[in-house]
């Protein structure tokens, strides 16, 4: 993945946190939207990887 796209990524998650959901998405979409196959991949695979990145969800805990 390009330095810049991880860069907008980390991003994107710290604007989700701060509840500024619009301006994340205004900023990775067209980053993502260019990202060839390859990247694009690695891009998915960065979300799932940091999904507790954007909702702050602890998944390591299980539900009793």
């Amino acid at each position: 993945m390009r330095p810049t796209t991880l860069r907008v990524l980390n991003r994107a998650a710290e604007l989700t946190r701060q509840n500024r959901f619009a301006e994340a998405v205004l900023l990775a979409e067209p980053v993502i939207l260019v990202a060839d196959p390859a990247e694009g991949q690695e891009i998915r695979r960065w979300l799932v990887d940091h999904a507790t990145d954007f909702t702050h969800a602890d998944t390591s805990k299980e539900i009793a």
